[in-house]
């Protein structure tokens, strides 16, 4: 049995999208080929989220609904490239339910690609808050990535500004390494100022 994810049962459809169609779409190489069929082992669009399978929602500026993409993988530590390359091939709005065994993580491409954490399938949820379609996406959006939708920085802002301080931290880290490691004593200064200069950024 497909699961719903809470989602009105009026929303549920059942459309395969074979691998296949993917290599075509894409022409892909071989290795391609094989790092897609490494991860995935198969899809269907689940659900379609719209004015006439949800009448209580109205129209939105932006977004007109929305389908949930299925995808059972083969392992865990999928590589994100692979889904990246599914939403580019659906030119729809588009909530990925990742499935590994009995768990799912649930996939979001808005500004970058948002994950949320693993969880019980049973208990996976893709909420329907809002009045318009462009609300209830952004709300998935921020309940996916863990953002704040009361925020004074929109979404978008958010994602960025996380991502800048990711960077930040990958740096802080690098340096760090290299510091711990150094044994002159200015360079180990040196080291150290730069490594003060980029934790002042991130405060």
């Amino acid at each position: 049995m497909t699961p719903m994810f809470q989602l009105p049962p009026a929303t549920a459809i059942n459309k395969p999208l074979y691998k296949k169609a993917v290599f075509e779409k894409f022409n892909l190489k071989a290795a391609e080929r094989d790092r897609f069929d490494a991860d995935i082992s198969r899809m269907a669009l689940v659900a379609r989220v719209s004015l006439a399978t949800v009448p209580a929602l109205t129209k939105g500026k932006e977004i007109e609904g929305f389908y949930v993409l299925q995808v059972a993988l083969k392992r865990k530590d999928y590589d994100g490239k692979n889904i990246l390359m599914l939403q580019k091939l659906i030119p729809q709005k588009i909530v990925f339910a990742l499935q590994y065994e009995e768990q799912t993580q649930l996939c979001i491409f808005h500004t970058r690609l948002q994950q949320s954490e693993w969880n019980d399938t049973e208990s996976t949820e893709i909420p329907l808050k809002g009045l318009t379609l462009d609300e209830v996406w952004e709300n998935i959006v921020a309940t996916i990535g863990n953002l704040d939708i009361e925020a004074e920085e929109t979404i978008e802002e958010q994602i960025i500004n996380r991502e800048e301080r990711e960077k930040l931290l990958r740096q802080i880290e690098m340096l760090e390494k290299r510091c711990r490691a150094e044994k002159q004593t200015r360079k180990k200064f040196e080291l150290h100022q730069q490594i003060s200069k980029l934790k002042e950024l991130i405060l």
